[in-house]
């Protein structure tokens, strides 16, 4: 509760800040990886990390498993030998710590398979990613933003500029999800054309 109160100080606080320096600050919301899985091409990342997930992922989880396995049955043939004295409890020792890094693994695997999920999916959207980031810029220095914020941030209830349409439209999108279009105000709002009506000719007679 106190860090939600000690953010919304904050915010206010940096709101009347802009107020001060500018009359209209302009203000926008905006996720780049929000946007870039908006992108068309994105379905082709999802695909491959399914099969990066279930196969690479998944064969290594299983590497782990059986390593440490084998390394578990060593210790324990091993510990006996060293009991009788057959064998060096520094040999014994160095399979131990192989074995607790082995442990290690399959204990943070979770933790393991996100980060590496994460770092491939980061790599297969690259090109998309640099797409987004540009037109981001470019809007940026047309627009000249005060403050960006992030979706999930902010309460409505003041204007604030959807740059996710800006951004659509300077990547030359024709869609885009319908939960972003519904976040804030049109940048650039499109004038729609007068549609003059017909002159209306009374009939002779």
């Amino acid at each position: 509760m106190k860090k939600i109160l000690s953010f919304a100080f904050i915010f206010t606080a940096l709101l009347l800040s802009l107020n001060v320096r500018s009359q209209t600050p302009k203000i926008g919301v905006f996720d780049i990886g929000i946007m870039v899985q908006a992108m068309p091409g994105y379905h082709v990342v999802d695909s491959l990390m399914e099969i990066y997930d279930r196969d690479s992922l998944g064969s290594l989880r299983e590497y782990y498993e059986s390593e440490y396995q084998r390394l578990d049955s060593t210790y324990k043939s091993d510990s006996a030998q060293v009991a009788v004295g057959k064998k060096s409890k520094a040999i014994l020792d160095m399979i131990s710590a192989d074995r607790q890094k082995s442990m290690i693994n399959i204990v943070y695997w979770q933790q393991i398979a996100q980060n590496r999920s994460n770092e491939k999916r980061n790599a297969l959207s690259q090109d998309l990613s640099n797409l987004v980031v540009n037109a981001y810029k470019k809007v940026l220095t047309r627009k000249k933003y005060t403050l960006v914020l992030k979706p999930q941030t902010y309460e409505m209830g003041f204007r604030i500029d959807n740059i996710f349409i800006a951004v659509a439209r300077e990547l030359k999108l024709t869609e885009l999800p319908q939960n972003l279009l519904y976040l804030g105000d049109d940048p650039d709002p499109v004038k729609q054309p007068t549609i003059q009506k017909p002159p209306v000719t009374k009939p002779k007679g």
